[in-house]
């Protein structure tokens, strides 16, 4: 296995669009060719379209995008700006009288770190397919990433700024890449070491507290946790799957967020993956399936790691520049 860039799998372009000020953005994934797919939601908070489509009993078999967005459910919206983008390209499925592009999409809780009346809309989310396939995609505070945070059992004061991480992969011939907007209500965890990275901080704020055992303190009351989490996650590769097999890589690979957020997958999130591949070459199941766990979860590490302070909230590089 070795480490390689986004952009050396072939058909795959990604790109971002943002509002700093309001703290929002949008990550365009586009296959224009149209790649195999699958999804698989977890968590009690989603905001989704198009997945009940990738179900493997359902007609549709490729997509051509994946849109993940802030905004909560308002940033669907944005998938509408890449299904412009596309049909202005010609791309998609022809109907007859037009072609009709898929464009599936989640959305994150970011509505309380910048300005909540900006969000993810069509006009944003052309932008970011405007601006997929032109260099490397950027990391930390950029596209979906823009206003997420993590750690944040007890509310804003304590939670910390989070982003957006990209790692990719090959093992032979077989390509894999994760994209994540790492918004968890849980910590961040490296998974080459195990040491927390971003999430609680402590009641001072000078240091990170564990989420977890805040958690097991209180295990004996209820805490009305707002709804305002979601990791949203997607695998591409190069790999030849079917839509049921892209399905079952989109359940492993949620795998990789168990290894670096703690807990995962709570009532308050509404954790997403999606899968879309390109069909180039042959991979085992099993082989791709830990390649995409990897990637993951090395993905969010970057996600936290690539964040830099900002609307009041510190990030995972006030501790590294404190430590120096």
């Amino acid at each position: 296995m070795k480490e390689i860039n986004v952009t050396e799998i072939k058909g795959i372009k990604i790109g971002h669009a943002q509002d700093a000020a309001g703290a929002t953005g949008c990550t365009a994934i586009i296959c224009e060719k149209g790649a195999w797919a699958g999804v698989d939601v977890r968590g009690g908070a989603p905001a989704s379209r198009e997945t009940e489509l990738l179900k493997p009993v359902n007609m549709v078999e490729q997509i051509h995008a994946v849109m993940l967005s802030g905004g909560s459910a308002y940033g669907l919206d944005a998938a509408s700006g890449a299904m412009q983008f596309l049909e202005e390209k010609g791309v998609g499925f022809d109907v007859g009288v037009a072609v009709v592009p898929i464009v599936c999409g989640a959305s994150l809780f970011d509505l309380v770190v910048g300005d909540p009346k900006s969000r993810p809309d069509r006009a944003m989310g052309y932008a970011a397919c405007e601006a997929a396939g032109k260099g490397e995609p950027a990391e930390g505070c950029v596209g979906a990433g823009t206003g997420a945070t993590v750690g944040k059992l007890f509310g804003t004061e304590r939670m910390m700024k989070s982003g957006l991480g990209i790692y990719a992969v090959s093992a032979g011939e077989v390509q894999c890449a994760a994209i994540v907007a790492v918004n968890a209500l849980g910590d961040v965890f490296d998974p080459d070491t195990g040491k927390q990275v971003a999430g609680l901080l402590n009641e001072e704020k000078t240091g990170l507290a564990s989420t977890a055992l805040a958690m097991f303190d209180e295990i004996g009351r209820s805490r009305d946790i707002y709804a305002g989490n979601t990791t949203l996650g997607c695998i591409v590769t190069n790999a030849k799957l079917t839509k049921p097999q892209c399905s079952k890589l989109a359940s492993t690979a949620h795998n990789g967020f168990a290894r670096a957020i703690r807990p995962a997958h709570t009532s308050s999130d509404g954790d997403t993956i999606f899968v879309m591949a390109t069909g180039e070459v042959e991979a085992g199941a099993d082989g791709l399936g830990e390649l995409a766990v990897e990637a993951m979860a090395k993905a969010v590490a970057r996600a936290a790691k690539a964040a830099e302070p900002g609307y009041g909230l510190m990030s995972a590089s006030d501790f590294e520049r404190s430590h120096a």
